[in-house]
């Protein structure tokens, strides 16, 4: 049975206080027996937990309260052990780091586009405008590896922080096309498509939730292989069950 609750979320939004809130999501999060990790920053916060469902939504529902993280909500997945080791709260530079300091997604987010809509282009081969779709995997070439969207365009990157020159060195494939940047729940394409906009690329979205929204919202086609998460749990399908327990490297 299927009895522990796993969520991942992610908002940028300023925090002035990221010590502080620390130690307090720390204490609530270890009061409750929770597990995971926690990344606070100027930028914003990234959370992946695990425990019984009453606890992981009692801590989201407390975290809530504070107006900054108010319409927070959680992307959620089960399993049947919990996928963490501990529990960590750390303090970082930017909750996913692009070394890129003039991309502040909470100035303004490149728009996105609904999982139903992203398959609907993906079904007809071009946008509502009839201009081609592309989707751009801004994954690390590992995630890659464990699945993705057919023909998604992969620049076999190692980490994040090299997706900048990685698009610069591919400019051109990219003009006149619909771009539909993707990732695992989000927070990596968020920052991408900002970017591919300040670029001077026009028709670029960010495939909102990423692809858990994506598995959760429709029947998961165009997309082969399951998806990887930075737990125990390794990948998750279209049907966001587990399909690997080895463990991997960090997110970077």
């Amino acid at each position: 049975m299927n009895s522990i609750l796993n969520i991942s979320t992610y908002k940028f939004v300023p925090i002035h206080d990221a010590p502080a809130q620390r130690e307090l999501l720390l204490q609530r999060a270890q009061a409750l027996n929770l597990k995971g990790t926690i990344l606070l920053a100027e930028e914003g916060i990234n959370m992946f937990l695990a425990g019984p469902a009453e606890d992981v939504r009692g801590f989201v529902a407390q975290l809530q309260t504070d107006p900054r993280f108010a319409d927070i909500a959680p992307k959620e997945s089960w399993s049947n052990t919990q996928p963490f080791k501990k529990m960590l709260v750390k303090v970082k530079g930017e909750i996913i780091r692009m070394n890129h300091p003039t991309i502040k997604p909470a100035n303004g987010r490149a728009p996105a586009v609904a999982p139903a809509t992203v398959k609907r282009w993906l079904d007809q081969g071009f946008d509502d405008n009839g201009r081609p779709v592309v989707t751009l995997d801004t994954r690390n070439d590992f995630e890659v590896d464990e699945g993705t969207f057919d023909g998604a365009i992969d620049w076999r990157i190692t980490k994040f922080t090299e997706f900048p020159d990685a698009l610069r060195s591919h400019l051109g494939d990219l003009k006149d096309k619909t771009v539909v940047s993707f990732c695992t729940g989000g927070i990596r394409c968020e920052k991408a498509a900002i970017l591919m906009r300040e670029e001077g690329l026009e028709h670029v979205y960010q495939l909102e939730g990423g692809i858990l929204k994506y598995f959760e919202e429709t029947d998961g086609s165009h997309y082969h292989g399951g998806c990887f998460v930075f737990d125990e749990r390794r990948a998750l399908g279209a049907d966001l069950q587990t399909v690997g327990l080895q463990a991997e490297p960090a997110a970077s």
